[in-house]
């Protein structure tokens, strides 16, 4: 492991990798020490863990499926989900049950963000409400997309605005993708920015030249990855 070779604000930890499996159990390992840790600190026990989707992550959640963690004592969640079934291809929640919940992780809880309502509004607006039961968020994995975005915070998208609002009070909003067909239901700024352990992890070149353009510039609405650049954030990367 090196630290990685980009100008970073005072105090954001940045860990490089030789490549994506040492990433993802290094990842792992960190990240079950920090449920571990809070299951231990917490008065009712629990650990809430709090990831996103995509194909990137596989990696890592097969190494976390095997920690020695309490799992029936850890809560998990999305940071963000596609408006479909978890029966449907493209279920964040699906791709969960095939590579997290799996051995040792088959005891943990899940909270779901999909609901099938008849509207992507009636389902952001039921899932804000269902949040309000989510234990605090004590470790974050967010990763990033090429144009900046994070979690389903997309530019351009209509409710990014409020989505981005560190003192708003809704938990999720409905959010349109602009490349992809599916409507989106995510996590919003105020609720990721809670989390006690925030963690981005990206892997590859374009990956390495977007965060390079986002911490040159501050407009959060053009790449609202910039929203969570600080120095609590601690950025994993491999190429």
């Amino acid at each position: 492991m090196a630290i990685c070779e980009l100008e970073f604000p005072a105090g954001l930890k940045a860990n490089e990798f030789d490549n994506p499996e040492l990433l993802a159990n290094a990842l792992a390992d960190h990240v079950a020490e920090r449920l571990t840790a809070a299951i231990a600190n917490n008065p009712h026990g629990i650990a809430t863990l709090v990831v996103s989707g995509g194909k990137s992550p596989v990696a890592f959640f097969q190494a976390l499926a095997q920690k020695p963690i309490e799992w029936s004592k850890v809560v998990i969640s999305l940071a963000d989900e596609r408006w479909v079934p978890t029966e449907h291809a493209d279920s964040n929640a699906g791709l969960l049950k095939r590579f997290l919940f799996q051995g040792p992780a088959e005891k943990a809880g899940f909270f779901s963000l999909y609901r099938p309502t008849q509207t992507l509004e009636e389902a952001a607006a039921a899932t804000d409400e269902a949040l309000k039961e989510l234990p605090k968020i004590d470790v974050l994995i967010l990763g990033m997309g090429d144009d900046g975005h994070t979690a389903s915070l997309f530019p351009d998208s209509p409710n990014l605005p409020e989505a981005l609002d560190l003192n708003g009070e809704r938990r999720c909003l409905p959010m349109l993708a602009p490349s992809t067909p599916h409507q989106r239901l995510t996590m919003t700024r105020s609720l990721l920015a809670s989390a006690a352990t925030p963690i981005l992890s990206v892997s590859g070149q374009a990956k390495l030249e977007t965060l390079r353009t986002a911490l040159a510039g501050d407009d959060l609405a053009e790449m609202p990855i910039r929203a969570f650049l600080n120095p609590s954030l601690e950025i994993y990367w491999c190429p």
